[in-house]
């Protein structure tokens, strides 16, 4: 994936160039963030598991991905102790927050499934984006390294995501729906900040 693929993504709004400059002076803080990044996102599978358990194409999709996410926890924390760094405290996530209460209101559980397939989505295309840049910038070659693995994973997770919504969606529909939560994306990230202390 080159600097110029976005487009693959389908992300509207680059990231700000200047995140990577501040990430790269607080390495323990983004590390920090990266790790309950990870955490959280074994979450959210595991969540969508219990909330739609006769789903089965779902649960197989998910089942080894809640494997995956915790392994990458396992993977920053050990590069975080190699380093000498601690694991702080969970942060808030603004940007994920603000996306969440973007979620329709008043609508069926079924419908609800679409919206956080495609936030799951969204979020996994992002943290993609941010690592390509991390793999791209970073002074040091070793971590440089590190996070190009971790692109590569989840430039695979945000597509298993749109994949999984056109299991029980028309292409159509979900096609609709990205574009909805792309400008709604786009729009958030207008709102904050580069910050080099998160992911997001």
């Amino acid at each position: 994936m080159s600097t110029s693929d976005n487009s693959i993504l389908g992300l509207k709004m680059p990231t700000d160039p200047r995140w990577v400059d501040l990430a790269s002076i607080s390495l323990e803080e983004i590390l920090t963030d990266h790790a309950f990044c990870e955490q959280k996102a074994a979450t959210q599978c595991i969540s969508l598991i219990q909330r739609y358990p006769e789903k089965v194409e779902l649960v197989n999709a998910l089942a080894p991905i809640v494997t995956e996410e915790w392994g990458h926890f396992r993977m920053v924390w050990a590069e975080m102790k190699k380093r000498g760094f601690e694991l702080g405290k969970q942060r808030k996530d603004d940007y994920v927050n603000l996306l969440l209460q973007n979620e329709p209101k008043g609508i069926s559980n079924e419908e609800k499934l679409l919206h956080k397939l495609m936030i799951c989505a969204l979020i996994e295309a992002r943290s993609c984006e941010r690592f390509r840049l991390l793999s791209e910038k970073l002074e040091e070659e070793a971590l440089r390294k590190f996070y190009y693995k971790f692109m590569v994973s989840e430039a695979g997770h945000y597509r298993m995501f749109i994949d999984l919504a056109e299991t029980y969606y028309s292409p159509e529909k979900v096609k609709k729906a990205w574009q909805l939560w792309l400008k709604i994306e786009e729009n958030i990230l207008q709102q904050l900040a580069p910050r080099g202390d998160r992911m997001h």
